[in-house]
């Protein structure tokens, strides 16, 4: 009976706070060409425990391209978006390439993990997978234990989750989840990740995970099938996990998914998910925790061009997909999701006029305006 009225109390909520604001509340928190960067890409988003937003990206200095001198940032809000801090490195190293911010909030000890990849600024990514590149891809983590205000200096952790025969490897991009469902695996943390086989141009999607809160890390699961890579990872109410993927393979302009049944560790079900249109980029997919049957996904939705960013609703545990909310119709990019601490919806995204990436944009909006 407590349950029940937790549920209802907290749809109250929901329901009460999109009364607050009749449309989407957008505002640009990192705007391309200011404060020392050329671009702002890769978004990624995390809500703490004490409620504190978030909002993680790569600073590009020297250009829109994927290589050379690139930071890993961030801005924080203590009032759920009104207001944000100024931006802050979280890590620069000197010309060299620190990216892909997958973070994860350990809802148990109140630490804030985040998981990033490294590379020399002089690597480019048809090099490093050609095994012609002077270093490789690296994966590195940091965290912090005061609500985003410090975090510890970024430790490899590349020889615990990357085979020696893999050659490009990203982390998320966007936020990771920690298991929830009652069982041996609870409180795991897991971050979405990609590879790419030494010899192959074969992109597959993985996740790798912790049980011991941080403090080591290890790999999970590959998918079975290639052509996949960028991926977001959710956890079903009867604690199957989704994977939600980006998709090489032309002949179907739509997402992949596969699903696990024990926690990651081996993937199944690959398949095209016929609803989720795309044009060949990132994604995100986050379930609603109080309404555990409620996932949200956001892209860019039109299978050739990168427009349209549009935020999709499942009330039947990311099986169909139903309602949706255009957050902007012209150039869009990458996303990421979240909940705030009051149940208002949030998506940090890619945005622009003339291409996607002028600006990062933080959205808010409602349940009830996904329809």
């Amino acid at each position: 009976m407590f349950q029940v009225k937790r549920i209802v109390m907290l749809t109250m909520c929901v329901l009460f706070n999109s009364l607050s604001f009749a449309e989407p509340e957008q505002t640009p928190i990192f705007m391309s060409g200011t404060k020392g960067y050329d671009t702002y890409r890769i978004p990624a988003l995390a809500v703490t425990n004490e409620g504190t937003v978030l909002a993680f990206c790569e600073g590009r200095k020297s250009g829109r391209g994927d290589a050379g001198n690139i930071d890993m940032l961030y801005r924080r809000s203590t009032d759920n978006g009104a207001t944000w801090s100024e931006q802050v490195v979280i890590w620069n190293d000197s010309g060299n390439t620190c990216g892909n911010p997958s973070p994860v909030v350990d809802r148990d000890t109140g630490t804030i993990w985040l998981l990033m990849t490294w590379n020399l600024g002089t690597d480019h990514e048809k090099d490093i997978i050609a095994g012609k590149s002077e270093d490789t891809r690296r994966v590195y983590v940091t965290s912090s234990n005061d609500d985003g205000l410090s975090w510890a200096t970024p430790k490899e952790i590349t020889t615990d989750v990357k085979k020696p025969n893999w050659t490009w490897y990203a982390t998320g991009p966007g936020a990771g989840i920690q298991l929830e469902k009652k069982g041996p695996h609870k409180g795991r943390l897991v971050i979405p990740c990609d590879h790419i086989e030494a010899g192959t141009k074969h992109y597959y999607s993985h996740i790798i995970f912790s049980d011991d809160h941080g403090a080591t890390w290890r790999l999970g699961g590959t998918t079975p099938m290639h052509q996949v890579n960028e991926c977001q990872v959710a956890e079903r109410a009867n604690g199957e996990l989704i994977l939600n993927m980006r998709n090489y393979d032309r002949s179907q302009s739509r997402r992949q998914v596969a699903n696990s049944k024990d926690a990651g560790m081996t993937w199944i079900d690959q398949r095209f998910d016929d609803a989720l249109v795309e044009p060949i980029c990132q994604a995100s997919l986050r379930r609603v925790p109080h309404l555990r049957k409620i996932f949200l996904f956001s892209n860019p939705a039109d299978p050739k061009k990168r427009v349209r960013m549009t935020v999709r609703m499942s009330t039947n545990n990311a099986k169909t997909w139903k309602s949706e909310l255009v957050l902007h119709s012209e150039p869009t990019a990458y996303s990421d999701l979240a909940v705030l601490s009051d149940q208002t919806l949030a998506c940090l995204y890619e945005r622009g006029e003339a291409h996607p990436y002028e600006r990062i944009t933080f959205a808010l909006f409602s349940l009830e305006m996904v329809k």
